[in-house]
């Protein structure tokens, strides 16, 4: 595999021809870069937004996304919880390739993050001659050995960590307080909700992008609606919070006022591209880690954060590329995280031989051309009750705590009916289609940390 010290220490490395003396990739002379603004959410549920079906949250700016370019309602994360699907997101493969993907999400493990010499999309379009900004949390390992600077980009602003309370800036776990606010690698201390914050800094970062005239990659990466549950207006409840889980807290009120503070961010990050005259050459994205938490609301799917349910791993999405992707249209197209690797590449005009080997998808021409794409397989695995599925289609195989299921996720959504016994040669297909995909990833460990939420509040392994 292409590793990035070979990247940046010899320019663009071709996965067929290898190593390319030029100083840049290569973009054909008439095309004009376009900027890319990514905008990730934290476990934001499928049905969150007004435009996926949430009547009792207001989501003006993120409808109004929407509405200028394509909602993608077969949109999958990598993992069913944070950091694997950030890792699947940064290098375009499954994340179970990496050691540091295989925890489920990091935290436990402080030895492992994402490997300094592993190619990533902000040093690919680095070297095509990219600005590169993050702005919120990065989640892929700490310092001193991991962080966004040494994995592709130019400036960091915010937390290293998997969350953060939203006025203290760091987690209190078992009652211990751990600060997490960065400016780059130093530690700083600021005041305000972090959602705001984040939104601060992006907006500024859209201004400097102005004045340098290059292209951008700005990875906004908020922490809402992660919790701890507080909304703007709850930094007394702050104070008063004994562990960052806040399995005692939170209510649908301090949800729906978290999740519209994160959609006026995003308004004010749309506003800037306007103001800016950025906003026709830039394509936005937005979309979650994984699916729902506690309060949010899933429906027509099932499950949660944690599972490899609908739920845990459908999530909303939403692109806008003025003058290239039709606006206002509702795709079915099957998507996952790490698809955005090779087709933010292909947009920036990255020739496909100076990729490194990659497992996600070119969607480009499909969404160009609004059709639902080749059919395609997918897998996913989570340790905690053994979980394991595959799509191909609309037919979904799921292993759960010892019991495995088919299910048919058109018809039935909330996949109630299992079909294992009515179409037996379609189960076999899938599972054994499953074995040869599981053979090629790293195993767990033992030690292997994965996030389950029990139902007597406790957070298994952590």
């Amino acid at each position: 595999m292409l590793s990035r010290r070979t990247l940046m220490k010899a320019g663009a490395a071709s996965a067929i021809t290898g190593l390319i003396e030029a100083p840049a990739l290569a973009r054909p002379a008439a095309t004009t870069a376009p900027n890319i603004v990514f905008i990730l959410a934290d476990d934001l549920g499928f049905a969150d937004l007004g435009c996926f079906g949430r009547d009792d949250i207001a989501t003006p700016a993120l409808d109004a996304l929407a509405a200028g370019g394509v909602a993608l309602h077969r949109s999958y994360s990598n993992s069913s919880v944070c950091s694997p699907t950030r890792l699947a997101l940064i290098t375009g493969r499954y994340q179970y390739r990496f050691p540091a993907g295989l925890d489920e999400p990091l935290g436990v493990h402080p030895e492992l993050g994402l490997a300094d010499d592993v190619v990533t999309l902000p040093d690919l379009l680095k070297r095509a001659g990219y600005d590169t900004s993050l702005v919120g949390k990065w989640h892929l390992g700490g310092l001193p050995d991991h962080g966004p600077r040494k994995s592709g980009y130019d400036r960091f602003f915010g937390i290293y960590q998997g969350g953060a309370d939203y006025f203290e800036h760091g987690m209190t776990i078992r009652s211990n307080f751990r600060h997490d606010l960065w400016e780059n690698e130093t530690e700083i201390r600021r005041s305000g909700y972090l959602t705001d914050l984040i939104t601060e800094r992006s907006v500024a970062e859209l201004g400097r992008f102005k004045d340098t005239g290059r292209p951008f990659l700005l990875s906004a990466h908020y922490t809402a609606p992660h919790w701890p549950w507080e909304g703007p207006a709850d930094e007394e409840v702050a104070k008063t919070i004994r562990d960052s889980f806040h399995y005692d807290g939170g209510s649908n009120a301090v949800y729906a006022a978290m999740v519209e503070s994160l959609d006026r961010g995003v308004g004010q990050l749309l506003a800037a591209l306007a103001a800016n005259g950025q906003a026709d050459n830039t394509i936005v994205i937005f979309t979650s880690d994984n699916g729902g938490e506690r309060f949010s609301k899933v429906w027509p799917l099932r499950g949660m954060k944690g599972e490899l349910l609908e739920g845990g791993i459908r999530v909303p999405t939403l692109m806008r590329w003025p003058g290239r992707v039709k606006a206002g249209t509702r795709s079915d197209l099957v998507q996952i995280t790490m698809d955005w690797v090779p087709t933010l590449l292909a947009a920036a005009g990255v020739a496909e031989q100076d990729w490194p080997a990659l497992d996600g998808r070119n969607l480009l021409p499909a969404l160009l051309d609004g059709t639902d794409g080749a059919p395609r397989q997918l897998f996913w695995r989570h340790k905690a009750q053994d979980q394991r599925a595959a799509i191909k289609g609309s037919l979904k195989y799921l292993a759960m705590s010892g019991h495995e299921f088919l299910f048919d996720i058109a018809a039935d959504p909330r996949e109630v009916a299992n079909l294992k016994t009515v179409q037996p040669e379609a189960f076999d297909r899938l599972k054994s289609a499953f074995a040869a995909w599981d053979r090629d990833m790293l195993p767990y460990l033992p030690s292997t940390f994965s996030y389950e939420l029990r139902g007597n509040g406790h957070l298994a392994g952590y």
